[in-house]
């Protein structure tokens, strides 16, 4: 009854099924370990957090470059500040209790004894980096030479939350803090990273720093789990087809081993059978109507001929008669 397994249709089902279902399980178990690992990241990044907050800060040249585990870590650098290059980071929202203001950061270069610049986010105000009533209450940086400590972060990206990275700013404001975009502002060599003061000047708020790239539990996150689910729904689907394919061909091999004939079939001959009855019915009809008009005809024929000779004989008995 299972025969038709051996069939060419049924081998190509089975070979793409014990395909698919191995692959969609083994996808849907790559992207549930991506997303596991993304928590297990997420969660050391915010033990390192926790830990950096109470660590003493570490010299900035032992931390460089920056990577998820540098990332956060309490950095102290010694300078000066370019009081002529001030720039603003318009843009940024900073979350708190009551949700999100929209605001700006105030960021300032930090000369080093190596030669390169340190960017500072001295920290934070609300309102418009447009605006001068705004901007007049950005506190001057201090003179002379500093120590600045502070959260460690990496260059910012296109993809990084506030980033306007397409231009067109204002002069004196940044869209992106990261060495590529100060490299073409100020005349001296820019550190690839940056640090955001633990203690603000006031009026200024310090700015919290942000997780490491790919550490925290963000959108792509929760693409993995739901590309998960998808892998795993696919593979059900491959099993619910095969099995509902299985069964339509072993029941219609049931049916045809007990001789039972499918109901279109039947309506097919129960058709073709009436119409061979109309035809053998018209054509019977057909000839013996073509019978009987030939067998009037033929008796027209005779009585005609008959009357033609009687006729005819009549004539000659009167001519006769009429000689004598």
């Amino acid at each position: 009854m299972y025969r038709f397994l051996l069939t060419p249709r049924w081998w190509g089902i089975n070979v793409f099924a014990v395909l698919a279902i191995p692959l969609c399980l083994f996808m849907g178990s790559w992207q549930l370990s991506r997303f596991e690992d993304r928590v297990d990241t997420h969660q050391q990044q915010e033990d390192r957090s926790a830990r950096a907050k109470t660590a003493a800060a570490r010299p900035l040249a032992d931390l460089l470059p920056v990577d998820t585990i540098t990332s956060g870590r309490q950095a102290s650098a010694r300078g000066h500040y370019d009081t002529a290059h001030q720039l603003l980071v318009p843009g940024r929202t900073l979350k708190d209790r009551q949700g999100g203001q929209q605001g700006f950061y105030v960021l300032n270069l930090l000369r080093t004894d190596s030669g390169k610049a340190l960017p500072v986010v001295r920290g934070w105000l609300p309102g418009d980096a447009g605006a001068k009533a705004d901007t007049a209450r950005v506190p001057a940086p201090p003179k002379g030479e500093v120590t600045v400590t502070g959260a460690l972060q990496a260059s910012e990206n296109q993809g990084t939350d506030g980033v306007q990275a397409g231009g067109g700013l204002p002069q004196g404001q940044l869209g992106m803090i990261s060495a590529a975009s100060l490299v073409n502002i100020v005349p001296y060599e820019v550190y690839d990273a940056w640090i955001t003061l633990t203690d603000a000047q006031a009026p200024l708020h310090a700015v919290p720093p942000a997780a490491a790239e790919g550490s925290g539990l963000d959108l792509k996150a929760f693409q993995n789990l739901g590309y998960t689910g998808e892998w795993f729904v696919f593979a059900g689907f491959v099993v619910f087809m095969w099995f509902r394919l299985f069964r339509r061909d072993a029941e219609a091999a049931k049916d045809a081993a007990l001789g039972i004939v499918p109901e279109g079939d039947g309506k097919a001959d129960g058709r073709g059978e009436a119409q061979g009855a109309d035809q053998g019915e018209g054509q019977d009809e057909g000839r013996g109507d073509g019978q009987e008009e030939g067998r009037g005809a033929r008796q027209d024929e005779a009585q005609g001929e008959a009357l033609g000779e009687g006729q005819d004989e009549g004539r000659g008995e009167a001519a006769r008669a009429g000689q004598a």
